[in-house]
């Protein structure tokens, strides 16, 4: 099932939901089912090196080992 995101043109909420594509979803914030599908933005996966280094040293900094692989934490 896909992720849609809609507006409520009645309470003007905008929320994201999965659903069927045939299926009418209410509202979370009033119940209607006044709502437009709008376009979603793709959010382009980020496999900068760089980047994933800084946040790697910024969060070995903070103490947050999650991001690192079980290898990578045993050396920590």
């Amino acid at each position: 099932m896909p992720i849609f995101d809609y507006h409520c043109c009645d309470c003007d909420a905008g929320f994201e939901l999965l659903t069927m594509s045939s299926t009418i979803p209410n509202c979370p914030q009033c119940g209607s089912q006044h709502l437009e599908k709008q376009l979603s933005r793709v959010a382009a996966p980020s496999h900068s090196t760089g980047l994933m280094a800084r946040g790697r040293a910024q969060a070995a900094k903070e103490g947050h080992l999650s991001n690192f692989s079980p290898a990578e934490r045993k050396t920590r």
